[in-house]
């Protein structure tokens, strides 16, 4: 007998579930699994997953393509809000065309690229000074002689006293090197070291000076090429014998604050591929230290130079044919171009005619600015960076941006940077630290700078008129009105005006001086 039992539940999908109950109280279905303790087969829980599955997955379809659906139409709306605006902007260009903006070459416009005017005028300066070219030949002819440039150095060619000065000058260097020996080992004090680097310093400028002046076998050419390593050697002396004596009253005072001392033997270190000493104090008092300073392209003296890890054959031999290029190229245009046009001005001067000495004056500025312009490359770029590159010399820093200088103390201060760092260091800051404001400071400095430019040049000339000295104390009072009243562009123009009319005026007061001296009147 069994009854059966109906329950009804009510929902969004209506079910019916049939259990049949056995007399014994249990199950019909399904009792005899759990009377062997087994699970019931899962395969209704498993059709109702799938089916639940299905439906989610239809869902999801669903919704999927009513996104799509509202994408294209966004998209669609978009396509035609772009189009709506760009037939309104297409009838505002019909409608105006101007707008509020600059000239190109106003300053507020802002516009910086010039580069084809600055071919433009580059162009134009080549072929105008073709035509120059051209014309000096034409009317001259061809003046190059590389003979005639021997005898620029050698009046007998068995006779090499500018050679033998310049060998002379290893007796000075030794002193040096001798003298701080005995100061470092505290044999002699520091005030006798200091009287007779004194003496050596002075000795220095004063016997290459009185063996120009007194040997008339010494060309002007050899006289300039043997005072400039005399006053090139002064520079790297004083600055040797000055950082020495930094580095003993550093060792003193590290000392009193018992301290380790700094003159611990040499320390070897890895620099790159190669691998170099560092030194301290008094290690460095060698005659390779010593000589090493001496030649590299620097005028300021320190312990340890920064190194370069190799040397680059490549550049090297770039930086050699450039300097073989521009030499040849400076002597070409030194005889065919600068002696004629001097030559020509003896006659102006004698007459003072002062139209035609402007005349002269102007025709001389641009082949003398041109020459200047090669051998500022030559020196201080390519054979510079010959030597530095040669004995691994790390610091190539030998001229900053000075065709930018919008004033001319920033001009003087970064287009020779070896004698800058070395006035900065040794003569600038030490005046400025005994109390000396700065223009009396900036003052001293072209002063000093006044005299080497005049020793330079009268000594080998054998006549003393000061134009040198004057030229270069003239850029004082120049410096002040350009700095106050010019800046920018018009700053830069003055710089570059007085480069070149500076220097064209100063050689021909010179060449008319020494025509005047040397050969009784202008020829």
């Amino acid at each position: 007998m069994s009854d059966t039992a109906e329950i009804t539940t009510t929902g969004p999908v209506t079910r019916r579930r049939r259990t049949t109950v056995a007399g014994n109280g249990k199950q019909a279905n399904g009792g005899k699994w759990h009377e062997a303790g087994d699970k019931p087969p899962q395969r209704a829980a498993k059709g109702k997953m799938e089916q639940v599955s299905k439906r989610t997955n239809q869902n999801n379809a669903k919704l999927d393509r009513d996104m799509e659906t509202r994408g294209q139409q966004h998209q669609q709306f978009s396509d035609s809000t772009k189009k709506e605006k760009s037939e309104v902007e297409e009838i505002d260009e019909k409608l105006s065309c101007h707008t509020l903006q600059e000239s190109l070459l106003s300053s507020a416009s802002g516009y910086s690229n010039y580069r084809g005017i600055l071919n433009w005028c580059v162009v134009m300066l080549v072929l105008s000074n073709a035509r120059l070219f051209l014309e000096n030949i034409i009317k001259y002819g061809i003046l190059v002689d590389p003979i005639q440039v021997v005898s620029l150095f050698l009046k007998d060619p068995y006779s090499w006293p500018s050679a033998c000065l310049i060998i002379v000058s290893n007796v000075f260097i030794l002193a040096t090197l001798y003298i701080e020996r005995r100061l470092a080992v505290g044999t002699i004090s520091e005030i006798t070291g200091r009287i007779l680097h004194m003496f050596n310093l002075t000795a220095i400028l004063v016997f290459p000076a009185t063996t120009v002046l007194s040997l008339t076998s010494i060309t002007p050419v050899g006289g300039v090429l043997a005072l400039g390593i005399y006053t090139i050697l002064f520079l790297k002396l004083y600055s040797y014998q000055d950082t020495n004596r930094w580095n003993r009253e550093s060792r003193l005072a590290n000392a009193k604050r018992l301290r380790r001392s700094h003159s611990c033997p040499s320390v070897a270190q890895s620099n790159g591929s190669a691998v170099h000493s560092t030194v301290s104090y008094p290690g460095n008092l060698t005659h390779r230290d010593m000589y090493y300073f001496v030649f590299v392209p620097t005028l300021c003296y320190q312990l340890n130079f920064p190194r370069s890890p190799r040397i680059r054959k490549r550049f090297l031999l770039r930086r050699l044919f450039e300097m073989l290029f521009l030499m040849q190229l400076l002597v070409g245009l030194i005889q065919q171009w600068m002696v004629p046009t001097v030559q020509n001005s003896m006659k102006p001067f004698k007459e003072m005619d002062f139209s035609r000495i402007v005349e002269r004056l102007l025709k001389l500025a641009v082949p003398n600015h041109l020459i200047w312009l090669i051998f500022f490359y030559w020196f201080f770029h390519s054979t510079l960076n010959f030597v530095a590159e040669l004995l691994q010399f790390g610091d190539r820093e030998f001229y900053r941006d000075w065709w930018n200088s919008e004033t001319v103390t920033y001009f003087w201060a970064n287009w020779n940077i070896p004698v800058h760092k070395w006035c900065l260091r040794h003569f600038y800051k030490p005046i400025m630290k005994k109390g000396v404001n700065k223009f009396l400071a900036q003052t001293a400095v072209f002063l000093l700078s006044a005299f080497f430019h005049e020793y330079l040049v009268s000594i080998p000339l054998k006549m003393f008129r000061l134009w040198a000295f004057m030229g270069m104390m003239a850029q004082v009072p120049l410096a002040w009105f350009v700095g106050r009243y010019l800046n920018g562009i018009y700053g830069n123009a003055a710089v570059w005006i007085s480069l070149i009319i500076g220097q064209p005026v100063a050689v021909l007061m010179y060449v008319h001086d020494y025509y005047v001296t040397h050969y009784g009147g202008p020829t």
